[in-house]
């Protein structure tokens, strides 16, 4: 059985979160803007916020990042990357799942935005019960999706 555990991010674990978003996301920024290097190292550096994201541990050993933000209206999915290898096997579904479950305990639906290129995580989106929804900046780049309270996520 895999242990999939949740630890606050440190200082320390930048060049692991850095080196995780271009092995997650690296195809869907280049297919969109290009991979520039020193653009990617400068954007991680300004987003990077060890107090606030979480490091994902699948059986101890790191696998991916996730931030979540309470906000007034809505839980917002800011981010949830894996490495490669821990994909497919369960560790993101389970961790969205108890997201959704956490916002309709709150009343609120669990939000995120999603590359519109990036059609693996819309399937799963999809399937666990987020909805598109209209996003209100109309970024084409992007999808807002949405859980409603009380809305059944999909086996």
């Amino acid at each position: 059985m895999t242990s999939v555990a949740l630890r606050p991010a440190a200082p320390a674990d930048a060049e692991f979160c850095f080196g995780l978003h271009e092995a997650a996301m690296g195809e869907y920024i280049t297919a969109i803007w290009g991979w520039d290097e020193q653009v990617q190292r400068d954007f991680h550096t300004r987003g990077f916020q060890p107090g606030r994201w979480q490091i994902i541990t699948v059986d101890g050993a790191d696998a991916g990042m996730l931030d979540v933000e309470y906000q007034p209206d809505a839980v917002y999915l800011s981010r949830i990357e894996l490495l490669p290898g821990y994909q497919d096997r369960g560790v993101g579904t389970g961790l969205i799942r108890a997201l959704i479950a956490e916002a309709h305990r709150r009343g609120q639906p669990l939000e995120l935005d999603v590359l519109a290129v990036n059609h693996r995580a819309q399937v799963l989106y999809r399937r666990l019960g987020l909805r598109e929804v209209p996003s209100g900046d109309g970024d084409p780049l992007r999808l807002r999706m949405r859980a409603a309270p009380g809305q059944a996520a999909e086996s």
